[in-house]
């Protein structure tokens, strides 16, 4: 078919807005040839469920599904019973960001902790994790963590291990909103499993589709105890699958290698580039009234711009405001940003900035 968009236009909104990396592609494609059985008995299914216990061991266990949002409802529905609560940051995904989802479908109390950075700590939990036994009060059950956060912090594998002894300490269980894991790993460089089933997480939402992949995601279920009824509630939450070989295809494809870690480090590494050309020209004057709100730590940035500097930038690079209030915005850096994408942002940048 002739492309209906413009391939030459690039940006910073999201890493969901690049394309299919060509090695998922080609995957997609050679899982195509033939028939396979349908909902999940596939030979990639298969396949996929000893890949990701050789990332998370021998107790894993895999249910591919279409989006992050379906992973996080699902998950967190399996670990739940109709009177539970999650405790998670204020700034969360679930939170803000899926229409929500996790209350009106599962049917799940959120108990929002507000944060500077978007972590968690043990003191933040506490807040939150009160009234066990009180009929007047959902019952705070589960933590819910993201790594990376949705201001682009990482959680370290001892800070991982905090929460997740904090929890276990009070008979709660810790779900990772896992939809940037790949990029936290390689930020910090350790395996995925150093910050997830070593640091004592029960579920993960594993995020594919930020990091290369078309529609792509897992619930990983770490500790089978922490989750029940998965099988039956991935069906009745519209996340199975029918032909999903396609959906388990494109996650090998990221996860049987390097890919993963290649692309995510390959996003990282834009995302220093970029804030070390702003920082760069705030020192020598050619970029002004930038700040930068959060440090760096994966690939995602954020910063308050000028007034009106934003809305002048938007007609070249997309980017989406995170307050507007105080002129905040968020870049994303993806697996096919380019050095070039990242100078020409820093010098379009200085030019509405110095003019």
């Amino acid at each position: 078919m002739t492309p209906l968009h413009d391939g030459a236009v690039r940006g910073f909104a999201s890493d969901n807005y690049s394309g299919i990396h060509p090695e998922v592609l080609a995957a997609i494609a050679a899982a195509n040839d033939g028939h396979e059985v349908a909902y999940g008995e596939d030979a990639y299914s298969r396949r996929l469920q000893e890949v990701l216990r050789g990332h998370f061991g021998d107790d894993a266990l895999a249910f591919p599904v279409f989006n992050g949002t379906g992973a996080n409802v699902v998950g967190l529905q399996s670990m739940l019973p109709r009177w539970g609560a999650v405790v998670t940051a204020s700034t969360a995904h679930i939170n803000v960001d899926e229409g929500g989802a996790p209350e009106r479908v599962a049917g799940i109390k959120l108990l929002a902790v507000p944060t500077d950075d978007g972590k968690l700590t043990p003191e933040l939990i506490d807040r939150e994790a009160w009234g066990w036994g009180d009929e007047h009060r959902a019952q705070p059950l589960v933590v819910s963590i993201t790594q990376s956060t949705e201001l682009g912090t990482v959680y370290t594998p001892a800070e991982v291990r905090a929460i997740a002894d904090h929890a276990h300490e009070r008979g709660m269980r810790l779900h990772m909103d896992g939809a940037r894991l790949s990029n936290a790993a390689a930020s910090l460089g350790v395996p995925l499993r150093a910050l997830t089933t070593d640091a004592g997480v029960d579920v993960l939402s594993y995020g594919g589709t930020k990091n290369g992949a078309m529609i792509a995601e897992a619930i990983v279920v770490l500790d089978r105890a922490a989750s029940e009824g998965l099988r039956y509630l991935r069906k009745l939450d519209m996340q199975l699958s029918s032909k999903m070989r396609f959906v388990s295809a494109q996650l090998l494809a990221l996860m049987e290698g390097d890919l993963w870690l290649r692309n995510a480090t390959h996003s990282n590494t834009m995302a220093a580039r970029l804030r070390a050309a702003v920082e760069a020209g705030t020192a020598d004057g050619s970029i002004r009234g930038v700040v930068f709100t959060q440090p760096t730590q994966a690939n995602a940035l954020f910063a308050t711009l000028p007034p009106g500097v934003a809305d002048r930038l938007r007609e070249s690079f997309r980017f989406y405001d995170w307050d507007r209030r105080t002129n905040e915005v968020r870049w994303v850096c993806s697996f096919d940003t380019t050095e070039g994408d990242v100078d020409a942002f820093a010098a379009e940048l200085a030019r509405e900035t110095t003019s």
